[in-house]
């Protein structure tokens, strides 16, 4: 079963800290496991656009909505044998630790 990975954190992170998670050990035994198929990081969220169509209008918005308090820094496509596999890949991901993971299974248009 394919699971989403979002990472996220609740504030635009410092990532040039010294102290920042490594993951590319995560990415490198997950990758070699077949576990994880992608992934990748996300800019931050000053380079964000927001597209909505609201009674036919098109509205595009530079950057994320002001409300919005969790900052989605990138994410995993998994390929797992259940949920209790997705969350033990997830729990040794080097963000869990420094902020959160959300997982959602991928559910096919084709049936």
């Amino acid at each position: 079963m394919k699971y989403l990975m979002f990472v996220c954190t609740d504030s635009e992170p410092d990532t040039d800290r010294a102290d920042w998670p490594d993951v590319e050990a995560w990415v490198e035994e997950n990758d070699a496991r077949g576990r994880r198929l992608t992934g990748d990081a996300l800019a931050g969220t000053t380079a964000a656009t927001t597209v909505r169509v609201r009674n036919g209008e098109l509205l595009v918005t530079d950057g994320p909505f002001a409300e919005t308090k969790e900052v989605i820094m990138g994410f995993d496509l998994l390929e797992c044998a259940d949920l209790d596999e997705a969350i033990e890949v997830a729990r040794a991901h080097p963000m869990a630790r420094e902020g959160r993971l959300e997982l959602r299974p991928v559910v096919s248009l084709d049936g």
